[in-house]
């Protein structure tokens, strides 16, 4: 995983799927505002339990931006929520 330029973010995972995310468009929101000095987005690791993380405050779930990156849907990963997501509809 690298933060690069921009709030983008290359990560790669032990199933082989990598890529780049632009996370730019939540820069400012919330929780985000720490990253308006992008030196402190550059201080990505990967937390204790896994997370992607930005010291105490912000974490992202690893598993949902696999999703981002392969562009699946977690009912294309789980079919049991596709059928879910269609008796609630």
């Amino acid at each position: 995983m690298k933060a690069l330029p921009g709030y983008r973010l290359w990560i790669r995972y032990s199933d082989g799927v990598a890529g780049t995310l632009d996370l730019s468009d939540v820069v400012g929101k919330g929780v985000f505002a720490a990253w308006e000095n992008e030196q402190e987005f550059e201080k990505v690791h990967i937390g204790s339990g896994g997370e992607i993380s930005w010291g105490e405050e912000i974490e992202m779930c690893p598993d949902a931006l696999h999703l981002r990156i392969t562009g699946k849907r977690p009912e294309d990963l789980f079919p049991r929520l596709r059928e879910l997501v269609q008796q609630h509809a």
